[in-house]
C-alpha cells in the first residue's frame, strides 16, 4: 500500500482536483457507456454529497452510443450535464439531442453545449461535499469544433473555476 501511494497520477484517469472549501473534481477519460458507469460506480462510495457528471459524446462517431452514455450517467449520478466533446463537423445540439434519447427522467439533467460553460456551471452549482466528474476528454488538450482543433483542457478549466470560486 505504501508503494502505491508513491506512484505518479496518470493524467486524465481518475485524476482528483482538490481545493480547500470547494467540491472535489475528478477528470476521467471514460468515453464509452461501460467506462462511464464504472467510473461513476467507483466514485459513488467516495462521495459524501451529490455525484455530478459532466460529459459529452464525440461528433462524427458512433451515434448509437450516445443514448447509452446518457443512460449510464443518469443511472449512476445524481445530476448530469450534457455538453460537447469534440463535436467535429456535427452541431453539438444535435449530439445532445441524440444523448437525450437515452434519458428516463430519473436524474436532474441540464444541457449546455459549451463545454467550458458546462464545467463552470457544474462546479459553481456544487457544494463542498459534492463530487463533480468531468468525463470523456481526460488527458486531451484540445476541443475539435468545425474542423478546427483549439486548445482545451478539462483539468485547466476545472482548476480555473475551482480557484475563482474559492477566491
Amino acid at each position: 500500500v505504501r508503494a502505491a501511494r508513491t506512484l505518479a497520477q496518470v493524467p486524465g484517469r481518475l485524476e482528483y482536483l482538490r481545493v480547500v472549501g470547494r467540491p472535489t473534481v475528478v477528470i476521467d477519460f471514460a468515453h464509452t457507456p461501460d467506462a462511464l458507469l464504472q467510473v461513476l460506480n467507483t466514485l459513488r462510495p467516495r462521495t459524501r454529497g451529490r455525484l455530478v457528471c459532466v460529459f459529452g459524446c464525440g461528433g462524427d462517431r458512433d451515434r448509437g452510443k450516445r443514448p447509452l452514455m446518457a443512460a449510464a450517467a443518469e443511472a449512476a449520478a445524481d445530476s448530469v450535464w450534457l455538453t460537447s466533446d469534440n463535436p467535429r463537423s456535427e452541431d453539438p445540439r444535435a449530439i445532445i439531442a441524440d444523448m437525450r434519447a437515452g434519458l428516463s427522467g430519473r436524474a436532474c439533467v441540464r444541457e449546455e453545449p459549451d463545454r467550458r460553460r458546462a464545467i463552470a456551471s457544474a462546479i459553481g452549482d456544487a457544494r463542498v461535499d459534492d463530487l463533480v466528474v468531468i468525463a470523456g476528454k481526460g488527458h486531451e488538450s484540445y476541443q475539435e469544433v468545425a474542423g478546427v482543433r483549439a486548445p482545451f483542457s478539462d483539468r485547466e478549466i476545472a482548476l480555473e473555476y475551482l480557484a475563482e470560486v474559492a477566491a
